[in-house]
């Protein structure tokens, strides 16, 4: 089988983690998993590569995905000699974040200062996200004047539980809701309502900050 692991030693801290998330001891997990005896401890506590059929047993008995023991779907943090945080460039926020998901919105309704998730997509280089006729994020969220903007933040970020790190994105901009001439073209950005969100939001970024945060 080929190799790979990035790095050695990425893959023993998450193995460990997902074993004790299913309470599982080192001796279980070798015989779940069908790899020889003493295996789970070897691979635990060395930095060693780990070839991909022991990773896919792996990954099935921990009910977790190869991607994950290897930190495939989370940016790794850096080494401890690394500082703790480092700045992200606009093109390195924008391709974080271009897979969508989970993102908040804040801004400042009716009750004061509020922070509400939103199920978010990029389209044409603005973040898109729908709600509902009469919530909050349709009241607030209006200027009430046609030349007027509302500015508000967006945020998205990343944690990596088993190799404590990951990484957070910020975008300020102003928000409105889709105009007719935009409408037939918002749809395309894929983005899942949440329920009884008929109406599209847009967010252009106008600042865009980000920051990695590495495991100490």
């Amino acid at each position: 089988m080929s190799d790979i692991t990035p790095e050695p030693g990425d893959v023993g801290p998450r193995v460990a983690f997902h074993r004790e998330r299913l309470g599982l001891t080192r001796e279980e997990l070798d015989d779940r998993t069908g790899i020889p005896p003493g295996s789970v401890e070897y691979i635990e506590d060395n930095p060693t590569r780990v070839t991909e059929g022991t990773l896919t047993h792996l990954a099935d008995a921990l009910d977790t995905t190869r991607a994950d023991l290897i930190a495939g779907d989370v940016e790794k943090p850096l080494g401890r000699d690394r500082p703790l945080s480092t700045e992200l460039d606009w093109e390195e926020c924008m391709r974080l974040i271009a897979p969508g998901g989970i993102g908040r919105i804040a801004f400042v309704g009716a009750p004061g200062p509020t922070v509400l998730p939103v199920d978010y997509a990029l389209h044409d280089g603005a973040v898109i996200f729908r709600t509902q006729v009469g919530g909050p994020m349709d009241q607030d969220l209006r200027a009430g004047l046609e030349s007027a903007e509302i500015k508000i933040g967006f945020e998205v970020d990343r944690i990596d539980e088993a190799r404590p790190g990951g990484w957070s994105v910020l975008i300020q901009g102003p928000v409105h809701h889709a105009t007719a001439e935009e409408l037939p073209s918002v749809p395309r950005s894929g983005v899942k309502p949440e329920a009884g969100g008929e109406l599209y939001v847009k967010i252009i970024p106008q600042r865009i900050t980000g920051r990695r945060i590495h495991g100490t």
